[in-house]
């Protein structure tokens, strides 16, 4: 039986479209900025700040295993990227991502990956001091203020990256963190901080999780904290903790897990003008939502609050290998499969972003 002219180039039209229809890749590429600010931060006093763009990229770019640890022996399972792939055609809007205390950019890759294969250009950074590559340190932990600069100068940098700019549209800029990464995501958006204020609170209620000394670095009290602060090293930046820090442009706010909320007064927080979206796991015990998500859902105007049921604070890490099970035990441990999180997760910033951006 001869096909009609007409059923023919359908046919032809129908597999030509399938064809262009293939599935997204990820693009990613490294680079360093320069910023005075880690130098006192990082334990080699480098003031170099490392970023990682994860971009839509051209069809048929050959995607890699992202890990971290060892190759042979890999502690997480980040997803796929094709390593300094062209990338697509278009311009894309950007959105600036934020790690929480000692993790990493790749850490966050499940969700860079994901939201660049959406149709955005992710940049991270690996906050000096306070990440999981490198060694962490007090004054990278205490500094905390100091990572909207960070993901300013990663953006500035990204911006003069030829490869790039042509394909990143900076009218619509967003921000995402996790944890400490989404005190760092108000702080971009403008709100300032009081370090006072969360000292108060951690003196009232020293059993907060945000208080206690974190897994990343147990030996970190907030005494120790406090020793830091008083020297003529971090006095300069001390006096810059009330700041606006905020990073212009900034149009809309996604936070995961929100911790140290406790450092914005709630007339502060009323003054975040941009839409912000918010996951929380209900069974956070470090960040809790009580003190954390829920008063920032309560305080931003435009605002919106997702409570995940039987998730907790280390679900928004990367997937675990069984070795990494082993190993890191609490930072592994969920009732609720990462995937199913992670995937909640990226549909909600999705949503949010194509709405808002």
């Amino acid at each position: 039986m001869r096909m009609s002219p007409l059923l023919l180039s359908l046919a032809l039209w129908s597999t030509t479209a399938l064809a262009d229809d293939a599935a997204p890749v990820a693009g990613e590429r490294h680079g360093l900025a320069s910023l005075a600010s880690a130098a006192v931060r990082d334990e080699a006093h480098r003031d170099q700040l490392r970023y990682t763009v994860w971009y839509p990229a051209q069809a048929g770019s050959q995607e890699r295993a992202l890990q971290i640890g060892p190759p042979q022996a890999p502690l997480f399972e980040v997803g796929r990227a094709a390593g300094d792939a062209a990338p697509a055609p278009g311009t894309w809007p950007v959105l600036l991502l934020s790690h929480g205390n000692g993790g990493s950019a790749r850490m966050m890759g499940w969700f860079g990956t994901a939201m660049a294969r959406a149709g955005f250009v992710v940049i991270a950074v690996d906050h000096p001091g306070n990440n999981g590559v490198d060694a962490m340190t007090v004054a990278g932990s205490t500094l905390t203020w100091e990572r909207a600069g960070d993901l300013k100068a990663a953006l500035a940098a990204a911006h003069a990256d030829p490869v790039l700019s042509a394909h990143m549209d900076m009218a619509r800029l967003g921000v995402a963190g996790y944890s400490a990464g989404g005190f760092t995501a108000l702080l971009a958006a403008g709100a300032r901080m009081d370090l006072q204020r969360l000292l108060d609170f951690c003196r009232a209620q020293p059993q907060d999780g945000v208080c206690q000394p974190q897994a990343e670095f147990p030996t970190l009290t907030l005494q120790a904290r406090l020793d830091a602060a008083a020297t003529p090293a971090l006095q300069p930046y001390l006096r810059q903790a009330g700041a606006n820090h905020a990073i212009p442009g900034v149009r809309a706010v996604f936070l995961m897990a929100p911790a140290i909320v406790q450092a914005f007064a709630p007339a502060e927080l009323e003054q975040v003008v941009q839409p912000v979206g918010i996951v929380v796991g209900e069974r956070d015990t470090v960040a809790a939502p009580s003190t954390n998500a829920d008063v920032a859902a309560a305080s931003i105007p435009h605002a919106t609050l997702r409570p995940l049921p039987g998730v907790g604070h280390y679900d928004f890490l990367s997937d675990c290998t069984p070795l990494g099970q082993q190993r890191l035990g609490p930072l592994c441990a969920v009732d609720v499969p990462k995937a199913q999180t992670h995937a909640t997760t990226i549909d909600a910033a999705t949503r949010f972003f194509r709405e808002t951006l």
